[in-house]
């Protein structure tokens, strides 16, 4: 399962930069989403998959899951969403102004 979970980290992290290196601004914010659900999911592999027992719950320690993973990944996502809320109202209001959402138009709105 471990490797399938590997496998689709590489997936996402060629997908975000794909779509980072696009010119779209969208584009550029769906990478940004891609390759930190990517990075969320590699965090949380690194403590590698225990069938277990909640860490709260229980006796015996060695059966239990590592929850420090758990809590970083947690608290990724949290101020990830928030990025991701930030840059589509800096979009929306980019959009608003400049009336494009191409990064080669822009170049003809410098003056």
């Amino acid at each position: 399962m471990e490797i399938v979970l590997s496998v689709l980290v590489g997936i996402l992290f060629a997908a975000g930069v794909f779509m980072v290196l696009r010119r779209s601004i969208l584009k550029f914010i769906i990478g940004v989403i891609l390759m930190s659900n990517a990075t969320n999911l590699l965090v949380f592999l690194s403590a590698g998959i225990v069938p277990g027992i909640p860490p709260m719950v229980g006796e015996n320690p060695e059966k239990m899951a590592d929850p420090l993973p758990q809590a970083l990944v947690l608290t990724a996502i949290v101020i990830g969403f928030g990025i991701v809320i930030y840059t589509l109202a800096l979009k929306y209001k980019f959009f608003e102004l400049t009336g494009t959402d191409d990064l080669d138009q822009l170049k003809k709105t410098d003056s």
